[in-house]
């Protein structure tokens, strides 16, 4: 993440100032999921204004109610402001990976080849030691004659209702967030997607269907056949799948996007 990415973020020391409490029990509790933060290259943690609401609220619970760190996480579980942790999404990604390559017969080099990608990043992304972009997930996905969807491991009986901490989380790339918020028997896709300053899809991808998006919050930029269209909170945008697109968040602060695909084949 480069220098004009992190503005509109805050660094481990200034988030310790601002809610009270030292940089190694923001890290402890880092560990709990009580936060999570976005890395730089150099691995640098960089935290969000949500981050440090969390983050103080947690510090009231552990001044004012005396509770420990696991109960903390319980209670705020219970209020819905800590999601699970998304263990197993990134491992579980590159599991998936590892058995549908396996499964088929296929050296890494081989996958790497057809995919466009080096031998070493697929193997990372087999480890869970790094996420795929959107368009290389969905190249990933094609090429195994699955959809993204598959990857979330969404199992399980569609439900009419999902509360916020029971969402599948799949980390796409570098600072874009997937929350997938219907599964099971449904003939629509929905998604929230977070993305982070100048993260987003990669390359342009095609696939079947028609997608609708409507932004919630920040600002997306996203190119159709070459043409680039420019939303604000309050826009929503419609278009056929099988039009080349790629999108990025231009702005200097975290985009909120709900996303549907129909059918469920992204």
């Amino acid at each position: 993440m480069n220098s004009s990415a992190s503005e509109g973020y805050l660094k481990i020391g200034d988030v310790a100032r601002k809610v009270g409490v030292s940089p190694s029990v923001i890290r402890s509790w880092e560990s709990l999921g009580l936060a999570r933060p976005r890395r730089t290259a150099s691995k640098y943690r960089l935290y969000t204004s949500e981050d440090v609401k969390l983050l103080k609220r947690a510090r009231f619970l552990r001044k004012v109610r005396g509770l420990n760190a696991a109960a903390i996480v319980q209670l705020l579980k219970r209020e819905g402001r800590v999601r699970p942790a998304a263990d197993g999404n990134a491992g579980a990604i590159g599991g998936r990976l590892r058995q549908l390559r396996a499964k088929r017969g296929l050296s890494l080099a081989q996958v790497a080849r057809s995919v466009g990608i080096s031998v070493g990043f697929l193997s990372a992304m087999e480890r869970s030691q790094m996420s795929g972009s959107v368009g290389t997930l969905r190249k990933l996905a094609r090429f195994y004659k699955t959809n993204i969807l598959d990857f979330f491991d969404a199992s399980g009986a569609s439900r009419r209702r999902v509360r916020p901490e029971e969402r599948k989380v799949l980390e796409a790339g570098p600072g874009v967030r997937m929350e997938l918020l219907a599964w099971g028997n449904t003939v629509m896709e929905p998604h929230l997607f977070r993305i982070a300053p100048e993260s987003g899809s990669g390359e342009s991808y095609t696939h079947e269907g028609e997608e609708f998006l409507y932004v919630l919050r920040g600002e997306l930029a996203i190119t159709l056949e070459g043409e680039e269209y420019r939303l604000k909170p309050g826009d929503s945008f419609y278009f056929e799948s099988a039009t080349p697109h790629r999108w990025k968040n231009p702005g200097r602060h975290e985009t909120w996007l709900l996303w549907v695909n129909t059918p469920p084949t992204f």
